[in-house]
């Protein structure tokens, strides 16, 4: 018997998908290979073929509704139900905190609780979105899918029940880069020297500042690599003066932006990478520096210590100089070694055995 599933998958039509959006399309295409279990995506209204182009492995259906009326329906009015939209539904399962009413077993996945530790980073209408989301799921959903623990322990805090959460971490999936490919993306970047790298989206969490006085530190004592900055100004006092191509000091480069072939070969050509991040739900970029076989220092008592296992070096993000002991590890006589075992600790998350735990997730939801 195939069990059939409606996977919400909205998040893919956002001007930003994001790490949901990357979510959603990988746990999709695991999913097809998966036997007995048949993944239908659930959308709002889009005009024309655009919700058929391919975004997401699986038959694709659409709600009467665009987004903008779509979510508050769900919220407010509890309708349309998922079942409705897609016939035969066994599992819902609501990929973000976009939750569609159903009377079918729901599943929802619990990316983080940011909205809990920072809700200044947020605005009042997207406050209260997610705390109606987080206060249905904490009442409808049979299970929760989160992650990493640390995301878990989170859930459990804000009062989601123990014996509903369940643990699924993400895969990774990475662009390989030649050394040719990797040499050209340095002459056209201008990356003459060795470099640590950090991405992300410039924000208060990302811990930049502590990160560039670490990187001073670590400098003044000898570090020669340059720091290299990656992703899109976001807000806060971090991203002062950060001009594509424009460094906030002596050896920073901020680079802005960059496409996944572009990101793939900064990240294969990094010396080592830095994401001393205050929190994160899951923390990719660890993940993919690591598959690039780069050693990485990260955050202690975080979801990334939780995925790098020991295989990444560790240091309190609210001190710059051990970060910057840290560094000078990774770049110097840890560097080969680190690199190894990053390279076999990530190849323990794929996204085809992520799609075998969601599959599981369902299964359980559905039997009970």
């Amino acid at each position: 018997m195939t069990l059939e599933v409606t996977l919400t998958a909205e998040q893919c039509w956002q001007p930003v998908p994001g790490g949901s959006g990357t979510y959603v399309v990988e746990l999709a295409r695991g999913l097809a290979d998966v036997q007995g279990v048949r993944a239908t995506a659930l959308v709002a209204a889009h005009r024309g073929r655009d919700a058929h182009d391919g975004r997401v492995a699986a038959p694709v259906r659409r709600a009467p509704l665009p987004r903008r009326l779509l979510y508050p329906a769900w919220n407010h009015l509890r309708l349309p139900r998922a079942e409705w939209v897609v016939r035969g539904s066994d599992v819902v399962h609501a990929t973000t905190w976009a939750v569609p009413p159903t009377a079918r077993p729901l599943v929802v996945t619990v990316h983080d609780l940011a909205f809990l530790r920072s809700p200044e980073h947020f605005t009042t209408h997207g406050n209260a979105f997610f705390i109606r989301a987080l206060d249905r799921v904490r009442r409808e959903a049979d299970l929760i899918v989160v992650p990493s623990q640390a995301t878990a322990d989170d859930c459990l805090a804000a009062g989601l029940p123990r014996d509903r959460v369940r643990v699924v971490p993400h895969g990774v999936r990475i662009l390989p880069a030649t050394s040719d490919e990797v040499a050209a993306f340095r002459r056209q970047h201008d990356l003459r020297r060795d470099y640590v790298m950090w991405c992300g989206t410039v924000e208060p969490r990302k811990n930049l500042p502590v990160l560039l006085e670490a990187y001073a530190h670590a400098a003044a004592r000898g570090l020669d690599a340059d720091l290299v900055l990656v992703g899109p100004r976001g807000w806060g006092d971090a991203t002062t003066g950060l001009g594509a191509g424009e460094g906030t000091a002596p050896g920073v480069r901020y680079l802005g932006r960059l496409d996944d072939v572009d990101l793939h070969r900064a990240y294969a050509g990094a010396r080592a990478f830095c994401f001393p991040s205050l929190w994160e739900g899951f923390g990719m970029p660890v993940l993919e520096a690591m598959a690039h076989g780069v050693p990485v220092v990260t955050s202690r008592g975080t979801s990334m210590e939780e995925i790098a296992a020991g295989a990444a070096l560790l240091a309190d993000p609210h001190d710059p100089e051990e970060l910057a002991e840290q560094l000078l590890a990774a770049c110097g006589d840890a560097h080969d070694d680190l690199a190894s075992t990053a390279l076999s600790r990530s190849g323990q998350f794929t996204w085809s055995a992520a799609a075998e735990a969601t599959a599981a997730v369902y299964r359980e939801a559905a039997g009970g």
